[in-house]
This record gives structure tokens, sequence and C-alpha cells, in this order.
């Protein structure tokens, strides 16, 4: 058989989507631990509702494609196994890196075969099918439209991009999330429990949970790796939290195994608070790498990026301001690159926008205009809009002096009128001071000499 191509005979359904030659006891502990039914499945519970199309094509046994799409370690692997296992179908895996046109054909043509043959149908698995090229792709065409195989093709890339129109029309989408926290901690409880996994050899502290929790990133395949790196290291050592029971799994222990130290970050309480407000007065206080540090911090604990990044476009108007006015615009940019491409790419994104507004000159005059503004209208400072900046569109404003008086600023010098614009109640207010740093400097020299124009000084 051609090293492209991973076939195996049918499971019988009890036997779910496990893989043959999979189930032995020094298989990875992702795959002794890869779930047999929907039931088993952690996360995605947009996709298993009752009646869902992934529902209906494993239990109603209905044929039909899939692309899933959707970060590494979400299930899009353990989704194929099922389909093949639960429905009781041939699995047969086609490797995007390794196998060409003439790989494909062939599997393609085995399972033709084996339908006309026995009945038998196949399900063909894709993994990374955005590294296909269009030839690779047209070649699955064949089998897709005439139901040859049960396309099952997954991706982390968007296969708008990725994937061919025509294959992309004749399967169905399946969108896969990242899993949640509490979904990686089902994940690792599962597995030092279950018989197919670490069967209570061992057990694992709080701390140590929440480390390899905070290093999965959402990734299940990720948090087993490492539970089985941890799990190994402490049987080797044999210490046991109480004489003759499960060996327990510290922090020290999994630091040690898996090469991370342990971020001390609680998401929730003081470090999330303490560690967002070193970063944001380090960037203020114009020391590079000691925002860095923080922002290494936060990303290193596994910190929602579009927190950060949400904090940077506050901080480009507060602190920064018009002394360097393209900081908003890369801040703006970074928080857009963070819902693009996601982590850990975007770190780049957020170390550019950190290191760009740390060193920027800075200003808070835009801040302290706009609250001074919004304090003298909470103390009541408001007055009537002045007669001639009032709306004169409609028949009768003229009879009330709407408009009358009013100076179009495109006709008088300068492209700037002598008039009142503000109400009287704060017609001399100065809310905007701009300070002498950066490009601000140029705003402040304008402003100073627009004011005194518009206002006849």
């Amino acid at each position: 058989m051609d090293d492209a191509l991973f076939e195996t005979a049918p499971a019988a359904p009890a036997g779910g989507g496990t893989l043959a030659g999979n189930t032995h006891a020094s298989a990875p502990l992702a795959v002794r631990m890869r779930p047999r039914t929907l039931d088993e499945l952690v996360g995605q519970q947009h996709l298993l509702a009752t009646g869902s199309p992934l529902r209906r094509l494993i239990e109603g046994d209905q044929p039909m494609s899939l692309l899933l799409w959707g970060p590494p370690g979400t299930g899009k692997t353990t989704i194929a196994a099922i389909v093949s296992g639960q429905t009781n179908r041939v699995f047969v895996e086609v490797s995007a890196v390794a196998a060409g046109v003439k790989e494909v054909r062939a599997a393609i043509d085995a399972a033709r075969s084996r339908l006309v043959a026995s009945g038998q149908e196949t399900v063909l698995f894709v993994d990374e099918v955005h590294r296909f090229t269009k030839a690779q792709q047209d070649a699955l065409l064949p089998g897709v439209e005439n139901r040859w195989v049960t396309l099952v093709a997954a991706t982390t890339e968007n296969p708008f991009f990725s994937v061919i129109s025509p294959l992309l029309s004749r399967s169905l989408l399946l969108t896969l999330e990242p899993l949640t926290d509490d979904d990686i901690r089902a994940v690792v409880d599962a597995a030092l429990k279950d018989e197919r996994g670490l069967g209570g050899a061992v057990t694992l502290d709080e701390d140590a949970r929440d480390h390899l929790v905070r290093l999965a990133g959402g990734d299940a395949r990720r948090s087993l790796t490492y539970l089985e790196a941890a799990a190994g290291a402490a049987l080797s050592r044999g210490a046991s939290g109480v004489e003759g029971g499960p060996v327990e799994i510290d922090l020290a222990t999994t630091e040690t195994a898996v090469d991370r130290a342990a971020v001390r970050y609680d998401r929730q309480g003081d470090q999330h608070y303490d560690v967002i407000s070193a970063f944001i007065k380090s960037v203020r206080g114009s020391d590079v790498d000691a925002a860095l540090h923080y922002l290494a911090r936060m990303i290193e604990a596994g910190e929602d990026p579009r927190f950060i990044a949400r904090r940077l476009v506050i901080l480009a108007s507060e602190d920064v301001g018009l002394a360097h006015p393209s900081g908003l615009t890369t801040a703006v940019a970074a928080a857009q690159a963070v819902q693009l491409i996601g982590m850990p790419e975007a770190r780049l994104n957020l170390a550019q926008a950190t290191i760009e507004l740390a060193l920027a000159p800075k200003s808070n005059s835009v801040i302290k205009a706009v609250d001074a503004a919004i304090a003298d209208v909470r103390s009541g400072k408001i007055g009537a809009v002045p007669a001639h900046l009032r709306d004169a569109h409609y028949p009768g404003s003229k009879d009330l002096g709407h408009g009358t008086s009013y100076r179009y600023s495109h006709d008088e010098p300068f492209g700037i009128a002598e008039q009142q614009y503000a109400p009287d109640p704060v017609v001399d207010a100065e809310y905007y001071r701009p300070t002498a740093l950066g490009a601000e400097a140029g705003f402040r020299e304008r402003w100073e000499r627009i004011r005194r124009r518009i206002r006849g000084r």
C-alpha cells in the first residue's frame, strides 16, 4: 500500500471511530483518548444538537461530504473517525502533504470498486486539505459528486480562500470553535480516570491542571500530550501524596516535563488587573522593554489577545493622542489583525503596536479635552444653539431667524469665518489644550491661529 494512504477495515459500531493499530498501550495518550462517539466529543455543542447535519450523517447514516474548518486540536480528525466507525464505513486517510493526484484517484477508484462489489461505503479523510493544489482538489470531485466516497476534509485555513468552489459547493461546511478552558479541563480529567488513558495511576494538583490548561490554548491534543509527559515524569520519580495511592503530578513536575515555566496569572483575579495595569503604565512611561515583558507574560498566560488589543486602542487616544496621530491607526490595525489571524502569529502585531506606542511622544490632551466638555454638560452648561447655526432647511425657518446670519466658512479668507459657534454659557471655554510634544506641536500652533480668527482676536 502506498505510504500516502492510510486505510483501515471498518470498525464495529461498538468500537466507535477508533482507528486500527491505535489502541495499543504505547499509542500516544491523545490517540488512545480519541472520542469514539459524538457523546464523548468535548466542545462543539453547536454541531451536536439533535437533528444537526453531523448527527444526521452519523446517526441517520445519510451520505454527505464535510469540510471541517477550525483550529488544531478541536476534533476534526476525531469527527472523521466517528463518521467512519459509527456508520460502519471503511476509513481511508490521504495525506495532503505526501499524496499527489495519482494517490487521490487510486483511493477513489478503490472506494468505487468496494462500493460496487460489496456495497461497503468509504470515508475518505483529507487532513490539511488547503495544502492540496487545485489539480489535487479537482481529483476529489468525481468521488464526491457521485458519492463513491464520503469526503471529510479538514483545514485550519479559511476554506473560502483555500478550497476550490466546486468542492466547497458539494460539501457541508462545519466550523469548529476553539475549546474553552472548561472543555480542556474535562478532557484532562477524563484522561486521568479512563482506562484507555492513565486509569487513575496519577492525580493532578490544581496548579498543575491550571498550567496545562493555559498551555493547551484550546487544543485538546496539546493538553493530552503535555499531560502524558508530566505523568511520565511523575511516575518515573515515583512520588506519591498518599502511601500506596496514585502518584501526584505537581506544578514543579509539570514545568519540568513540558519545559515551560508556569506564569502566575489569573484571568479573573489580581494578576489580570495588576499585569495589564503595569503594561499600560509601561507604555505610557515609554519603557519599551518593560512593556514587552508584561505583554509576554499575558501572552504566555493565555490572556485573551482581543483584550490586550482593546487596551492598546484606548491607550492610543488616551496617552498618545495627537502627539502621534498614526498610533491610533496602528492600534486599530493590530486589533483587526488579532481578529483576522489569531494567535500565535498575532503576537507580532501586538508587539509592533506596543513598541510604536511606547516610543511615541505622549499627550493626554484628548482625554482631558473631552472629559472637560462632558463635565460642563453634566453641570448644566448647555445653552441654546446660536440662531445662525440652527437648521434652516424647512419653510418658515428664516422667519425665526435661523441661519440668516450664518457665514459659510468656504467663502471666507483661509476658509475660516469669524462667528460664534459655542452656546453662550461656554462661549469662552478652552477644552482642548494641545501640548508641544511630537506632532501635536503643529496642532497647537494651528489651533491658536484658528481660535484667534474665529473669535475675532
